[in-house]
């Protein structure tokens, strides 16, 4: 008799044995930050300054001491003029310095008053303010003071860090190196786009929309093709493509279907730690290693592929790049402005869009080989196993944007 089928395992637990099997890459290198968008810092950077290097007007106006101010109506003499990058004389009492923003506030004055609330007359401005000690000036430090850590190790960099590091005169930073990543997609059907399509061909939309979300992820890429329905030859690409690569991506072939070989080649050249999830789409997804390479095999079906990349190739590739912290993407609340009353057994995923009431509506056809649901739509509902849908309740949104990059 053949063993009771294992129960699917739960989006969190697939997700959670997959990140507890990573070795993040260990190998870095130091690149310039003009360069470095997109990449996992290695080590964490300490700042060697203060940001900024010292007070400065938030504003467009003049320094004062506030003292000479208390009247609401004080007459300056203006002694000098202040532009950005350049250093003023120490202040004098009873006088003013025309001042612009990011300039260094002299020495002596201790206020900066916009220039809307001053009247310039000659040499002579009329303050019609009464400032407070310290007004419209930025403290030295008050942003990043000397040998304060700026960015932790482990932080994928974006373009705020970018722009952080650079703040600091960092013109170089340390970054892990690149995931190598092989992919190969299944199928004697499969046909690339610009061939002749024949009869009972369909065009392999999956190696485009994989590769673009492995590049946007920071990956290197190997691409082996279209691999035909053949056990020696998913066995045969399985073996070249462990060589020299962290992670292994399949698309097709991970069914139970006589031409799917995907499972039997993984656990003939290497192991396999997971197969099939309670997920819709995706159910058919598998994780587990050929040689020391990680693998994946995900769905055939474009939808399928697509979620189940967002949901566990994502997270798993930043683990793998050294990202830490969450890596998980965000869900917001969200009202549903539609019925959904077939609840599933499984953990659906559901392509939805934002409309103008601020609420979400469903695309017409949630089927897992509708690709235009995923261009339609502006992300995801997560909708637990057994979960109905009435118009007005709330839903766990998932943009797009927070699966993608």
């Amino acid at each position: 008799m053949s063993e009771p089928r294992k129960p699917m395992l739960s989006l969190s637990d697939a997700l959670s044995l997959m990140l507890d099997a990573v070795r993040p890459v260990a190998e870095s290198e130091t690149i310039p930050t003009l360069q470095a968008n997109g990449r996992v810092l290695a080590v964490a950077q300490v700042s060697g300054m203060n940001v900024p290097g010292a007070d400065n007007t938030q504003m467009d106006g003049y320094a004062v001491r506030a003292a000479d101010c208390v009247s609401g109506s004080a007459a300056l003499k203006v002694s000098q003029r202040i532009p950005a990058g350049h250093v003023g004389q120490p202040l004098q009492p009873g006088t003013a310095a025309r001042i612009f923003t990011g300039a260094m506030i002299p020495e002596g004055a201790d206020a900066v008053v916009m220039q809307e609330q001053c009247e310039l007359a000659g040499d002579v401005v009329t303050v019609r303010h009464t400032p407070q000690s310290g007004e419209w000036i930025r403290r030295a430090g008050e942003d990043i003071a000397t040998g304060s850590v700026v960015l932790k190790a482990g932080a994928r960099l974006r373009s705020q860090e970018l722009g952080l590091a650079a703040s600091i005169g960092l013109a170089e930073l340390p970054v892990k190196r690149k995931l190598r990543v092989a992919v190969f997609f299944t199928g004697d059907e499969l046909t690339m786009p610009g061939e002749p399509l024949a009869p009972g061909a369909i065009y392999n939309s999956n190696r485009f929309t994989l590769r673009a979300l492995l590049e946007n992820l920071g990956c290197e890429i190997t691409d082996f093709g279209i691999v035909p329905d053949s056990l020696e030859a998913t066995r045969s690409v399985l073996r070249q493509s462990a060589q020299g690569h962290d992670l292994i991506i399949t698309s097709g072939g991970v069914s139970v279907g006589e031409e799917d070989h995907i499972k039997p080649a993984v656990e003939a050249e290497g192991k396999l730690n997971m197969w099939q999830i309670a997920v819709k789409p995706g159910k058919p997804l598998a994780f587990g290693e050929v040689q020391q390479a990680f693998f994946v095999g995900l769905p055939g079906n474009p939808v399928s592929s697509f979620v189940t990349f967002m949901l566990f190739v994502r997270p798993f590739v930043l683990r793998l790049q050294g990202v830490e912290g969450a890596v998980a993407p965000r869900a917001f609340n969200m009202r549903a402005d539609f019925d959904w009353p077939k609840a599933d057994k499984r953990n659906e995923f559901l392509r939805a869009r934002i409309n103008d009431n601020g609420g979400v509506e469903l695309f017409r056809n949630q089927s897992s080989g509708v690709l235009t649901s995923t261009v339609w739509g502006d992300g995801v509902i997560d909708n637990p196993p057994g979960q109905a849908i009435a118009a007005g309740d709330t839903v766990r949104f998932i943009p797009f944007n927070e699966l993608l990059y």
